[in-house]
């Protein structure tokens, strides 16, 4: 048995427009927000973390319904099209009032309502790739799906760096290009998904030659030994929480980062062209191609290292970049490492989760590793807005330094969960992680 490559890089179409979006919007967003309608940083901050909290809620509730829904173009693909078209139309009626307008509130409720569309389908899009995929090849179909998603982000800093015209004065960005370039890619890759993958024909085969399953059945190298509802010893749980605390500290100092990078080069660094985008866009490749010798290193040393290792990457890039007065070339030298770093994490978190979940409620824990990240995500652009606002632009790099080192001692109290990852039977399998 082997994967489709070319039907699991159609499926990944539609993560793709949902990277390329969620890129616009975490950095091009608060700028607007700030230079186009004059609010402060702590209200901006406030708004930007309405799409983590719309997901605490959204994402479990588009894909339970999804779950089960029975159509005849299939589970998910009503909710993917629905989700694209609403998105697409609001998105398209946002242009006309990215600039100074007088109507704050009206652009706000765009906004919303943008965020709810795209909460329709963030959910069933990602559930399409393990319906559709035989269960012992999943790991591999994740890593493309993730694969495409990268290639989603790419896409919009390549855009924002071809499109975005900057002058003097950032409320005289003219963001109308860039914003239709977004539009085209979401329904361009939604519409290529719908006309090459038939959801029920393939299912059914799939179902025919008896490949489908738990998803979470690769989601650990090893069997859960004890029942669903099991208590985790102590010692276990002690662990667990120490290391979802880092999870959170660790994503408070990444997320306040890449959501106030566009306005710190900016206001700090006095550059307005979009050239910003370049540096983030540096990160995501180092990440990605970092990927592979990360798992065969983790393989090596174990996870806990890796992660160890990463954080004081991330955590030195932050301190180098906070003294920094101007920007040079070497701020895409500090991203690169940072790419690396926060792909150390995420390749091995996960799975250390996973790995003390033995007590059959991997799903449960699971739901926890991500309510901890989301958390940390809602309430980071809020506080690191107001030190924004109200202390300095320059309290940001030093902000998530410091949160970056309270993972890192965090993270030296977590004592399980750290058996080495098993060989990959493929490369492509080491690019199997979940953010």
């Amino acid at each position: 048995m082997k994967l489709n490559y070319k039907r699991t890089i159609l499926i990944g179409l539609a993560f793709l427009s949902i990277t390329a979006f969620w890129t616009f919007y975490d950095n091009e967003i608060p700028k607007i927000l700030k230079y186009s309608f004059d609010l402060g940083e702590t209200v901006t901050g406030a708004i930007m973390a309405l799409d983590n909290v719309f997901a605490l809620f959204l994402l479990p509730l588009f894909g339970a319904l999804s779950d089960r829904t029975n159509t005849r173009i299939g589970k998910r693909m009503p909710y993917i099209l629905t989700g694209t078209f609403l998105s697409s139309i609001f998105f398209f009626i946002l242009i006309q009032y990215a600039s100074p307008s007088g109507m704050l509130a009206f652009f706000i409720i765009l906004l919303l309502l943008l965020l709810v569309s795209m909460g329709i389908y963030r959910s069933p899009a990602v559930s399409l790739m393990p319906d559709l995929t035989p269960a012992p090849l999943r790991s591999a179909g994740n890593a493309v799906i993730n694969l495409m998603g990268a290639l989603g982000g790419v896409y919009t800093l390549v855009m924002t760096m071809l499109l975005l015209k900057g002058s003097d004065d950032p409320k005289k960005t003219d963001y109308t290009p860039l914003m239709l370039s977004i539009i085209i890619c979401l329904i361009v890759s939604v519409v290529i998904l719908f006309l090459t993958i038939n959801e029920n024909k393939i299912r059914k085969e799939i179902e025919a030659a008896g490949g489908l399953g738990s998803f979470g059945e690769t989601l650990s190298d090893e069997k859960t030994t004890g029942e669903k509802g099991d208590r985790l010893p102590g010692d276990v749980l002690r662990s667990l929480i120490f290391l979802l605390f880092s999870v959170a500290f660790w994503y408070m100092a990444y997320n306040a980062v890449t959501t106030a990078f566009t306005r710190y080069v900016s206001e700090v660094w006095g550059k307005n062209d979009g050239s910003y985008a370049g540096n983030l866009m540096i990160a995501t490749v180092a990440a990605v191609l970092s990927y592979i010798p990360i798992g065969a290193i983790s393989g090596r040393v174990g996870r806990k290292k890796v992660i160890l290792a990463g954080v004081l990457m991330m955590s030195a890039c932050y301190l180098l970049a906070a003294l920094l007065p101007e920007y040079t070339p070497f701020v895409n030298v500090i991203f690169a490492v940072i790419g690396v770093g926060w792909a150390a994490i995420n390749v091995n978190s996960y799975p250390m989760v996973v790995e003390m979940s033995k007590s059959g409620d991997i799903g449960k824990y699971t739901g926890t590793y991500y309510t901890f990240s989301m958390a940390a995500q809602v309430f980071t652009p809020i506080l690191s807005g107001f030190l924004l606002e109200h202390v300095s632009y320059r309290t940001l790099f030093p902000y998530a330094f410091v949160f970056s080192t309270l993972a890192f001692f965090t993270m030296l109290m977590v004592k399980h969960g750290d058996s080495k990852p098993t060989a990959k039977k493929s490369i492509l399998e080491n690019f199997d992680v979940d953010d």
